[in-house]
C-alpha cells in the first residue's frame, strides 16, 4: 500500500464525519446529525462527490455516503469538514454489511452512482441493484422511499429496468439520456469522479428512479438469471 493511502487511512481515524463498521448506530442518526431531516444513502461512493454535492444542494437533509476504500473517503470527508458541511457523514464498510447500520425505515433515499457493473453472467449477484441487495435495502428504507441509479453502463441500466418489471417494483422515472435529452436537473449533473473521468466515453448517461414497494420471492430470482442468461447464450 502507498505512503499516500496509509497516511489517508490514518487520517480518517480522527475525523468526526467518518465512521469505520459503526456499532449500535442503527436508529440513532439522528442523533448524530442534530435533526429529524430525511437521511440519503449513496452507496459505493468513491470519493464522496455526490454524497458533498447533495449536502451542498440540499440543506434540509443529511447524506451518508458508504465505502470499503478509506483512502477514496479521505477526500470526500476532508472536502466537507473544510467547508463546515455537518449534514453529511462517511461509512467505512462493505456494502453486505449495510443493514447493521441503520434502523427499520430510517434511510429515506438510496443512491447508486456509477457502480461496476459487474458485466460478467457469475457476477450477476453483486450488481448493487441485484434483488440480493434490495432486500437488504428494505430493512432500513422508508415505505415510501426511493431507490436511485445513475450509470453510463446500458447493460445494468437494462438488468436493472428488467428486474424493476418481474418484480413489479414502482418505476418512477425513467431516463436513458439525461444529458442528450436535457433532463440534467442540478441534483443529476453533480458528476462523480468517475463520471468525470468518462473511463468508459459512454454517450449516455442513465437514470432509474423506483420504489422497493413489493416482496421479492426469491424463486424470482431464478426467472432472472434465466432471462440474462439466454440472452447472453443466444448471443454467444
Amino acid at each position: 500500500m502507498g505512503k499516500h493511502k496509509l497516511e489517508r487511512f490514518e487520517a480518517i481515524k480522527s475525523f468526526v464525519n467518518v465512521f469505520e463498521y459503526p456499532p449500535n448506530m442503527p436508529g440513532n442518526w439522528a442523533r448524530y446529525f442534530g435533526n429529524n431531516h430525511q437521511i440519503t444513502l449513496e452507496l459505493g461512493c468513491g470519493r464522496g462527490e455526490y454524497s458533498v454535492g447533495l449536502a451542498r444542494l440540499l440543506k434540509e437533509g443529511n447524506f451518508i455516503g458508504m465505502d470499503i476504500k478509506g483512502n477514496r473517503i479521505w477526500k470526500g470527508a476532508k472536502t466537507a469538514l473544510e467547508e463546515g458541511l455537518k449534514n453529511v457523514a462517511f461509512i467505512r464498510s462493505q456494502i453486505e454489511q449495510v443493514a447493521n447500520y441503520f434502523g427499520p425505515e430510517e434511510i429515506k433515499n438510496i443512491w447508486v452512482t456509477f457502480p461496476d457493473p459487474q458485466l460478467r453472467d457469475s457476477k450477476m449477484k453483486k450488481r448493487l441493484t441485484h434483488p440480493r441487495f434490495l432486500r437488504l435495502y428494505q430493512q432500513f428504507l422508508a415505505k415510501d422511499g426511493l431507490v436511485h441509479l445513475k450509470t453510463d453502463s446500458p447493460d445494468l441500466y437494462g438488468f436493472t429496468k428488467t428486474m424493476i418489471s418481474l418484480y413489479g417494483l414502482t418505476l418512477i422515472t425513467d431516463y436513458d439520456d439525461i444529458y442528450g435529452k436535457g433532463v440534467a436537473t442540478e441534483i443529476l449533473s453533480i458528476k462523480t469522479h468517475y463520471e468525470q473521468l468518462d473511463i468508459a466515453k459512454s454517450q449516455k448517461v442513465h437514470y432509474l428512479c423506483f420504489r422497493l414497494d413489493k416482496d421479492l420471492p426469491l424463486e424470482k430470482d431464478k426467472e432472472l438469471r434465466a432471462l440474462f442468461s439466454s440472452e447472453q447464450d443466444a448471443e454467444s
